[in-house]
This record gives structure tokens, C-alpha cells and sequence, in this order.
């Protein structure tokens, strides 16, 4: 009996390192497709970036040839660009907007979200449902009626007039209730047994728990504004108020494009949205994931 069961165990055992050996090769192969898909989308993603920066130290006709290493006009485009472009007074504008905009939205829809998840009433659920439903309008629809009620409150080719509509995102909003969704009771709970009110819990509590939410958001919010081109453009009417997304778009509409020139303005449009993305990475990674601390 004895012998038995050891020859139907050690045949089991052969079985399945049978099974496994004839399983290894199907396991490589699928793994080699997994990083070769990988490896094109990466590619795919980071070329333009390549491009870009190769394209600006080359001069136009080399870039319309479609050559792609590097080039030695790097300082005669930057040269060109900065003789065109009053460069700080757009950096600043575009940079002012972006964080000023930032601000207020981070501020307004953070506590948007908290509300929504924090107080129950009876008609909550409905206001997010009308909210969520806004969200399928296209800002097509809303630009006219936008730019009439600031034309009225003589608020055009003004920063203000740039901000203000972005600063009640419902996308944001929508991202900080179900954040908030991870957010422990108890501590507000705790928070409320201690004697602090419902702003001291949001300022001392809640924000520094969904520090990693506000992270997210930040990239987020701050990229959107920074790279905002249509209403800008209706809004925004003299040169000395327009962004760098709107200067390199009437760059590139010249009679003949000096295009290493606009190159290297994109790659220095594209610097602030980068090292705002490589600050706050592992918190953004943290925050896209609901991760609450």
C-alpha cells in the first residue's frame, strides 16, 4: 500500500513539473509581447519629446528634411526666439494664470468634495448628479454666453476673465469626493469629540491626510491651466496679456515658420509643467491610486 501511494506521488510530482516545463516557454513568449507592447507605447509617448528637443537646436530647413539627432543652432534659435517674443511677460502671464487658478480650484472643489461626502441631506445626491450631467455640455456651447457675460462685466482681455471659469472644476470636485470616500471617520470623529470646528478639521486634519490627493490634483489642474489655448484665445486680445500657448500658435502661423525657433520655445513652454510633474510624482502616483496617509 505504501509503495502505491509513493509511485502515485512521485508520477503527481512528474506530471507537474511536466506541466510546468511545457507552461515555461507560453509564460516567456507572453511576457516578451507584454514588454514589446510596452517598449512601443514608450516610444510612441516619449519620441515626440525627442523630437522637440532635437528639433531645436537644429535650424528650420534641416527640421523640414526630417533630420533627427542633434544640431548646433541651439543658440541662434534661442537667440531668435527671445528677439521675437517679449519671453518674461509671457512666462508670467501664463504662469500667473496657472497658479492663481490652481489655487482657487484645489481650494473650491476640495471643499466642493469634502461637502458632498461629509453632510448628507436628501437633495445631495441629486445636486451631483446635475453636476456630473454638466460635465457632457462642451465648453463650445458655454463660450459665447461666457464671453457676453464678461464682456457686459468689462472683464475682457483681463486675467480675471481667464481664471474664473475654471475654478469650479466638476471633474475636480467629482476627484475629491471619491477621494474623500478614503478619508477614516474617525478621525473626524475624533476631531469633533476635541472641540474643533468643521473649517479646523478641513485645515488640520483632512488636508494634510489627502496631501497626496492634493498632489494629484495640482499636476492636474496646473497642466490644464498652463496649456488652456481656446478660451485664452477669445478672452485675451492684446500681445502683452497672451500666454505662451497662444504666442506659439501665432508663431507657428507665419507665412514661413521658423520652426527650430518655435521648437525651442516649446521646449521651454514645456519646462514648468515637467518639473511640477517630477516634484510631486510620488505623491501624484499616490493620489491617482486613493492612497490616504
Amino acid at each position: 500500500m505504501t509503495s502505491t501511494t509513493m509511485a502515485e506521488n512521485t508520477a503527481s510530482a512528474a506530471t507537474k513539473v511536466g506541466l510546468a516545463t511545457g507552461a515555461a516557454p507560453f509564460r516567456l513568449i507572453r511576457r516578451g509581447l507584454v514588454y514589446l507592447l510596452l517598449s512601443i507605447a514608450a516610444f510612441i509617448s516619449v519620441f515626440p519629446f525627442y523630437w522637440m528637443v532635437v528639433g531645436a537646436t537644429n535650424p528650420s530647413a534641416e527640421i523640414i528634411k526630417g533630420k533627427a539627432t542633434l544640431g548646433g543652432s541651439l543658440l541662434t534659435n534661442a537667440a531668435t526666439f527671445f528677439a521675437q517674443v517679449d519671453a518674461p511677460r509671457i512666462f508670467f502671464n501664463s504662469a500667473f494664470i496657472a497658479v492663481i487658478a490652481t489655487a482657487l480650484t484645489l481650494a473650491i472643489s476640495s471643499l466642493a468634495g469634502y461637502g458632498f461626502e461629509m453632510f448628507r441631506s436628501r437633495v445631495r445626491e441629486r445636486i451631483f448628479g446635475l453636476l456630473l450631467l454638466l460635465l457632457s455640455i462642451p465648453f463650445a456651447a458655454m463660450m459665447v454666453p461666457l464671453f457676453v457675460m464678461f464682456s457686459q462685466a468689462k472683464l475682457v482681455n483681463t486675467y480675471v476673465a481667464v481664471i474664473l471659469p475654471t475654478v469650479a472644476s466638476i471633474f475636480i470636485i467629482f476627484y475629491f469626493r471619491q477621494a474623500t470616500k478614503a478619508f477614516p471617520s474617525e478621525l473626524r470623529d475624533a476631531a469633533k469629540i476635541d472641540g474643533l470646528k468643521e473649517w479646523q478639521i478641513f485645515l488640520f486634519v483632512y488636508l494634510p491626510v489627502m496631501r497626496s490627493t492634493y498632489a494629484a490634483a495640482t499636476i492636474i489642474v496646473f497642466m490644464a491651466n498652463w496649456n488652456n489655448y481656446l478660451w485664452p484665445l477669445i478672452v485675451l486680445q492684446t500681445a502683452e496679456n497672451k500666454t505662451i500657448t497662444l504666442i506659439l500658435s501665432a508663431l507657428t502661423s507665419a507665412y514661413t515658420p521658423d520652426y527650430g525657433m518655435i521648437l525651442f520655445g516649446t521646449v521651454l513652454a514645456t519646462l514648468p509643467t515637467l518639473i511640477i510633474f517630477f516634484l510631486l510624482q510620488r505623491r501624484f502616483v499616490e493620489g491617482m491610486l486613493g492612497a490616504v496617509k
